[in-house]
């Protein structure tokens, strides 16, 4: 039993750094880029959005190495569900309302859609082959092209980058990688003492400490009167959560069963029966609430409830 808390405290502990790391990577890396003469905007898109799924893409590559691949798809549907459900939903049950600006968030509401069907249906046989993999990768960049297509990709502000920024950037990303490591340790030996598989602790635990950074921010957005951060980092999260924590690691375990049958990463039947369907109802939900422009308290708490039944019945199942 104390070997159990033992772990259990290894786990909170290494998603608080992996989380905390992640932060400091992007603070980091953010001031680097200006110093090369990168232009605000486009460090916006690619480090904000790269930095919200970079404890989802560490734990998932450090799954892949352990030989629990089942853990990378709990992870990112998990996270996928998380944010629409619990980011949104608290946001709005303690913000009162979210206002939805669709000038500025249309089409990112198209490749949220269009990167939902993309996981469902490419993952119904359950496996992921290199083109369904390279499909990802081509999906993160088309995000990244479409989003910085017209902005100016340079700036006159060369100032020059302090130790400091160096240090949290190579210190995060050290500290980042070992908090993946024993995330993924501490949760397969959780699992096994539970008697639980992998992907639903990827589905809950996992998801929901990942999840976190996006809860105080867009709670924090709303109540500022900023609906539209809180909007645009729930997209951004989760486009980049499917694009990149499927195509990266997938990539990956292709290289690392180079000549071998073995397929890239195996995908449990639970979740291609139960949590990919209730992630795409979920994705087509916030869609109609996207075109209501709004998202009140009452709606709130039918997300924070729909949250709650999502991990009864994956529990259940």
């Amino acid at each position: 039993m104390w070997i159990l808390i033992g772990y259990i405290l290894v786990f909170v502990v290494s998603m608080a750094a992996l989380v905390k790391a992640s932060d400091w990577f992007v603070s980091g890396a953010e001031v680097v880029g200006r110093s090369a003469g990168i232009s605000p905007f486009v460090i916006g898109v690619t480090l904000v959005a790269f930095g919200t799924s970079l404890p989802e893409l560490a734990a998932s590559i450090a799954a892949v190495f352990s030989g629990s691949s089942e853990i990378v798809i709990g992870n990112v549907v998990g996270s996928n569900i998380t944010n629409i459900l619990l980011v949104l939903g608290l946001s709005a049950v303690i913000g009162k309302e979210i206002i939805m600006d669709k000038s500025t968030t249309d089409s990112k509401v198209l490749m949220l859609l269009a990167s939902a069907f993309l996981l469902y249906f490419t993952l119904q046989d359950g496996r992921l082959d290199l083109f369904e993999t390279l499909l990802f990768l081509a999906g993160m960049v088309l995000f990244l092209v479409s989003s910085i297509r017209g902005k100016s990709s340079r700036t006159s502000d060369n100032a020059k980058a302090s130790m400091r920024s160096y240090l949290m950037m190579i210190g995060g990303a050290v500290i980042v990688y070992a908090g993946a490591h024993f995330t993924i340790m501490s949760l397969e030996y959780i699992s096994e003492y539970m008697g639980v598989s992998n992907e639903l602790i990827a589905l809950t635990g996992v998801a929901l400490g990942t999840s976190l950074p996006e809860v105080v921010v867009s709670v924090t957005a709303v109540q500022k009167g900023k609906s539209d951060i809180a909007i645009g980092n729930v997209l951004g999260s989760n486009i980049f959560n499917t694009f990149i924590v499927m195509g990266i690691p997938g990539l990956i375990s292709y290289f690392q069963n180079l000549g071998t049958d073995e397929s890239l990463l195996t995908i449990p039947d639970s979740l291609i029966q139960l949590s990919l369907p209730f992630m795409v109802a979920v994705t087509i939900l916030f869609c109609f609430m996207f075109v209501e422009s709004k998202i009140n308290r009452s709606e709130g708490w039918m997300l924070i409830l729909l949250y709650v039944f999502f991990v009864y019945m994956i529990f259940q199942y």
